[in-house]
Parts: C-alpha cells; sequence; structure tokens
C-alpha cells in the first residue's frame, strides 16, 4: 500500500505531503486547486512519461517521493528487481520511490536509495499500482483491453494455456519462415549445386597430390636445362672424386706425406685431412647419385608440362595453389551434402510444420473453451455489479468469437472451423452492452456513453478484484458523467472494493467521497513563494468533511442547511458501509 506522498514544485502543487492509509481515501476540492497533480505525480512514479511542462513555473525541476509498504507475500517479480537493484527495504518493509523531473525534460529515478532506470522503477511500482483515469475508461473499448480483462479473469489455467500457445505458436512461425526461405532458395541452390559438381569433377579428373605444384616446377627446370646440369655435375663429380687426379687422390697423397714426415707438427695435421677426406667423399657420392637420377635425356618433359597445365587450371579456378585447391574440394563436398538435396529438408519441414499446427490448435482450442468458460461467468458477476450502479436491466455481454482465417499460411481447425492463429491466441473478443431484457448487445464502443463506461469499468475492477488484495488502485474522476443515485452506488462498490484493495478516488461528487474511509482536501491559497498560487494537501476530520461534502453538494458551505444535509448524506454513507 501507499503510506507517504511527498509533491514538490508539480503543475500548481509548489509543496504538498499527506500520509495514506488503508482503505478507501477520497480527494476532493475546488476545480483548479491541483486535484490531478496526486493522479500525475503517481503515474511518474509508477513510470509515466516525463513532462517538462508539468514543472511549477520558476521551479527548475518536480519532486515526487512515496513511501509503499510491500505485502508480505509479494511476489518473485518484485524479489527480482529489489536484488537486482540493490534497493534498502526499511525495517519496517517499506520501500521509498522517487522521480525527479527537470524543467529541461531531463528525468531521473530511484528506488530505495538507489538510482534505478525509470523502467525499473515502473516496473516494481506496477506490481503495486493500478492507476485508473478517463484514459483508461477509453481504453476499455479496445478489443485487445477486453481480451486482456477476460484472460485476467480466466485466472492462471488460461495463462497457462495461452503461455504453451505462443511457445507453440512461435516454434510454428520459425519452421514456417524457414520452409518459405527454402522454397524461395530452392532454384538457387540448384544452380550452385551444379557449379559445385562441375568443380568437383573437374579437380577428380585431375586428382591432385598435396604439393605437387610446388615439385612439378623444380622438376621441370631440371629437364629445361637437363644437359648443362648434367654436365656440370658430370664435371665436379669427375673433379671430387673422378678415377684420377680427382680431389679425393690428391688428399690422399696429401695424406701419406702427412704420416711419413718426421715432424711432429705435420703428423698432427693428419687428422685433419681425414675430416676433409671425409667431406669430399659425401660430396662425391651425392653428386654420383644426382647423376643416375637424371633423366637420359627431356623426353618426359611434355608430358610433365600437360600435368603442370591442368594443375595451373585448377588453381586459376579454386585456390592460389594445390593445397588450396584440396580445402576447397573439401569444403564443397561438405556444402553440396547441405544442399544436394533440398527437397528432402522441405519435406522434413513440411511434415514437422503439420505436426506443431496440430498443437497449435489443440492449445487455441483449449483457450477458446477457456475463454468462453469465463466469458459467461464474467457477464454474469459484472452484469450483477451493473444493477446495483443505477444502469437499470443493462447487462454486459462477453462474446468470444473465431477470427477468420484470412491468412491461409496461419489457418488451424477450431471445431470444425477455420481460424487465425494470432500471437494471442485465435478469439475476438468482446464486450457488448444490453440495455434492457431481450435487446441484441451492442459494442460498448458504440453503446455506452461516458458515465456508462465509467460504471463498466468499475464493474469490472469490483469483479476482477475479488480474487486479489493488497494492491493500490488509484481512480481519477472514474464518476465522470454520472450523478444522483448512481453516484450513491458507484461510493458503495468503490467502499466494496477498498475491502481488499487500497482505493484512492480523485472525486468531484459528494455521494462518492461520503464513503470514503479517509478524505484529503486539496485546497488552493494565493501568497506561495513569488506571490503565486499554491495548492495545499490537507486530512479532514469528521467535522471538516461535513463542511467540504457541504460545499460540494451546492456550493452551500457552513449554512445550516449545507451542514445538514452533508451530515445526513455522510451518516447514510457510514451505515451502508457497516452493512457491506
Amino acid at each position: 500500500m501507499l503510506e507517504e506522498l511527498s509533491i514538490t514544485s508539480l503543475g500548481v502543487v509548489e509543496s504538498a505531503s499527506a500520509e495514506f492509509h488503508p482503505g478507501f481515501t477520497a480527494l476532493t476540492g475546488e476545480t483548479g486547486a491541483g486535484k490531478t497533480m496526486i493522479v500525475t505525480s503517481l503515474r511518474l512514479l509508477s513510470g509515466g512519461r516525463a513532462d517538462a511542462g508539468r514543472v511549477r513555473t520558476g521551479d527548475d525541476r518536480a519532486i515526487v517521493e512515496g513511501r509503499f509498504r510491500l505485502p508480505d507475500d509479494h511476489g518473485a517479480t518484485i524479489t527480482e528487481l529489489l536484488d537486482e537493484t540493490g534497493a534498502d527495504v526499511d525495517d519496517d518493509n517499506t520501500v521509498i520511490a522517487s522521480r525527479t523531473v527537470s524543467a529541461d525534460g531531463r528525468s531521473r529515478a530511484r528506488l530505495g536509495g538507489r538510482s534505478v532506470p525509470v523502467g525499473t522503477l515502473g516496473a516494481l511500482t506496477g506490481e503495486l499500482l493500478a492507476i485508473h483515469g478517463q484514459n483508461d475508461q477509453l481504453r476499455l473499448i479496445r478489443g485487445d483491453q477486453q481480451r486482456a480483462a477476460l484472460d485476467r479473469y480466466a485466472g492462471d489455467a488460461a495463462a497457462k494455456t495461452l503461455a504453451k500457445y505462443r511457445q507453440a505458436r512461435d516454434k510454428w512461425v520459425r519452421v514456417l519462415d524457414e520452409l518459405d526461405r527454402l522454397r524461395a532458395d530452392s532454384r538457387e541452390m540448384a544452380q550452385e549445386a551444379d557449379r559445385l559438381r562441375f568443380g568437383l569433377e573437374e579437380i577428380d579428373a585431375v586428382k591432385p597430390v598435396p604439393g605437387e605444384d610446388a615439385e612439378l616446377v623444380e622438376i621441370v627446370r631440371r629437364l629445361t636445362d637437363l644437359e648443362d646440369i648434367r654436365s656440370a655435375a658430370s664435371q665436379a663429380q669427375g673433379i671430387v672424386a673422378g678415377d684420377t687426379g680427382s680431389v679425393v687422390d690428391a688428399l690422399g697423397t696429401v695424406r701419406s706425406l702427412l704420416e711419413s714426415a718426421a715432424d711432429q707438427t705435420l703428423r698432427d695435421l693428419r687428422p685433419r685431412i681425414e675430416e676433409a677426406l671425409a667431406v669430399v667423399g659425401d660430396i662425391g657420392d651425392e653428386l654420383t647419385g644426382f647423376l643416375a637420377g637424371l633423366p637420359d635425356d627431356a623426353a618426359d618433359l611434355d608430358s610433365l608440362l600437360t600435368r603442370q597445365a591442368e594443375l595451373k587450371s585448377l588453381t586459376r579456378k579454386y585456390a592460389a595453389d594445390v593445397d588450396g585447391v584440396l580445402e576447397w574440394q573439401e569444403q564443397a563436398q561438405r556444402r553440396l551434402t547441405e544442399i544436394d538435396d533440398p527437397q528432402s529438408r522441405i519435406d522434413e519441414l513440411e511434415a514437422s510444420s503439420l505436426s506443431i499446427r496440430d498443437e497449435v490448435a489443440a492449445l487455441a482450442t483449449k483457450l477458446h473453451a477457456q475463454r468462453s468458460k469465463a466469458a459467461k461467468s464474467l457477464a454474469a458477476k459484472v452484469s450483477v455489479e451493473l444493477a446495483g450502479l443505477a444502469m437499470g436491466g443493462s447487462e454486459l455481454a462477453v462474446v468470444v468469437s473465431l477470427r477468420p482465417a484470412d491468412d491461409p499460411r496461419l489457418a488451424v481447425e477450431i471445431n470444425g472451423t477455420q481460424a487465425h492463429a494470432g500471437g494471442h491466441g485465435a478469439d475476438v473478443v468482446e464486450f457488448g452492452l444490453v440495455a434492457h431484457k431481450g435487446a441484441a448487445p451492442l459494442p460498448i464502443a458504440k453503446s455506452a456513453s461516458g458515465g456508462e463506461l465509467s460504471r463498466v469499468m468499475l464493474a469490472l475492477e469490483v469483479v476482477l478484484a475479488e480474487p486479489d488484495s493488497g494492491s493500490v488502485m488509484v481512480f481519477d474522476e472514474v464518476d465522470a458523467g454520472v450523478g444522483g443515485g448512481a453516484a450513491v452506488q458507484i461510493g458503495a462498490r468503490l467502499a466494496r472494493l477498498a475491502r481488499r484493495h487500497q482505493v484512492i478516488v480523485v472525486t468531484h461528487l459528494p455521494q462518492v467521497a461520503a464513503f470514503a474511509d479517509n478524505h484529503l482536501l486539496i485546497g488552493k491559497e494565493g501568497g506561495g513563494s513569488a506571490g503565486r498560487q499554491r495548492s495545499t494537501l490537507t486530512a479532514l476530520d469528521r467535522a471538516a468533511r461535513v463542511s467540504e461534502l457541504a460545499r460540494m453538494l451546492a456550493g452551500l458551505g457552513d449554512s445550516d442547511t449545507g451542514r445538514a444535509h452533508a451530515e445526513e448524506l455522510l451518516q447514510t454513507a457510514e451505515a451502508a458501509r457497516a452493512e457491506q
């Protein structure tokens, strides 16, 4: 519940604060006193849009601060938000929410002493506050709002079915999207598959070997200069290890001379000569092997050049070298496996889509049945409330029909009828107003006046609030366009609603205000800072309430007649509250 509210420099309110109590609190005051600023401040705490034009003229910022007592059994959403933001919760289980709006339009939010995004503030206070104004009454004529109200009444069972339906439908849409893509791309994939097959066949015909292109370059170079290479290698081999006059023979002679020398210094050179003989011998062997490996002539050159040309044709098309060509071949084979037969994938997805469609249809059918059952109950209960709100024989009709299947792609069969599977099910929910017994229901968007819309919304809130308790419900002139006996009944219904919720009502009707447990007066006076008008917020005791009700009745003020009339109204409301 809301325990305290403080407002600074918002609209005509220079500075005002008030404590709020459980039950029904009425906010009254003369026109222009700033009653709507209370609702505006609560909308700001609920994450509403910040309007710099709401900042009091001459001030640099407006500040709204509210202290909320958290329900003992507050849900996981509130717990998660408090944990994520690190907001401080006081020992008495209250948390302070505040919003600052600068004259230049900038906005700041704080929760439990911590700066938070405005959306986070709204997420938490949205769990605690429900604000209903004249714009909310207008939203009631929208089909999506009517469906949301019915789903709220249908409860957890319908909510779980809707969640499963949405999950299945999302999966179905993804499969259908992939099917559309595959069908659209099948021609392009067939062309790609043909190109890949041609390339793989071309590579397979050549059968390249890793590193073959580099090896061929060296071989071809040798064959091109075969005779020059053979002559150079042969001469070098003869000099190094020929039959006569070779380097090996000369080193052998040197070794013999050193062995027979009488000088020790010369004999010490012998090991080095032995090393030289070993090195020169190895060179000779390598030259001999090289000469033996050379072809007898260049007859093989043509075939090698042909092979080299085949490899170059591949490297021009597929990669810079043979190793790259082989890598392309591997990737192409994998890609061809993926796209070579798109029809099999299409068939697989089509079968999957039919299976998921049946699941979506089953869930949509179940949701339709749950909504239809809830619609009858909701209509009956709201109609009872309307009867008590001076709407004569008017009744609410809640019609749940199937949305026509205007898109074959998302059509499902429900009870033998083709319907469109939309994001919220296959249903169209419409609230109608039956003017009198036997009359056909007409959509409330066309048949209900502003006052009737107010009463329909209030009746809905009374019915929808039955299973719940603990939240704060704010009504901004929900009694607009209403008077007389209907106003008394609205007051009684608000008092009844306040048994489960904290109810705060901005009203101009004394019949409504008389039913309040608490009464706050929003007054106006001059002489504020810089001589500007300012608003005040005062809690009224019983005597002051009588005076205010007298003013509201007909501007009678403190006259004996006015006070007597107000006293009678207040006593009647108190007696009615006691009987509820």
